[in-house]
């Protein structure tokens, strides 16, 4: 086995780990909308995330190491899907910023924007996501 092999495995399983734990995170943000109906079962959906939901995002800030040990990968990626990478980037930044604004407050106004905003930023990253895939896979 070369060290190509170990890099490869290395990073299909922490790729997986990433998508299985973000998946779940994703899910409980566009379910907020589809099964809570008023605050609380929202909070309680969302308070579901608690550490798995921290722990994805630490982990997508970490993504920059791949980017060290493989430049030539980055470089053909983000130079053919600029755009959905950027607008999944975005969705990912302010959706972190929603998780923590949305108790600031009590206003009901207030919480229902973040909730929103968790919303549409969790289905968005999805869609974004989706779009590279079938050029990724060769089809």
């Amino acid at each position: 086995m070369h060290l190509h092999d170990v890099w490869f495995v290395l990073i299909a399983v922490l790729w997986t780990g990433y998508f299985f734990l973000e998946g779940f995170d994703f899910g409980i943000g566009v379910l907020t909308k589809l099964l809570a109906r008023d605050r609380i079962e929202r909070r309680v959906l969302i308070n579901t995330i608690g550490r798995c939901g921290t722990a994805t995002r630490c982990g997508c800030s970490r993504g920059g190491r791949h980017l060290r040990r493989f430049p030539e990968w980055y470089a053909t990626l983000f130079s053919g899907f600029y755009l959905p990478l950027l607008m999944i980037l975005v969705c990912l930044i302010v959706r972190g910023v929603a998780f923590e604004y949305r108790a600031k407050r009590d206003d009901e106004r207030w919480q229902r924007n973040w909730e929103h905003a968790i919303f549409w930023t969790s289905l968005l990253p999805r869609r974004c996501g989706g779009s590279p895939s079938p050029t990724w896979c060769g089809a």
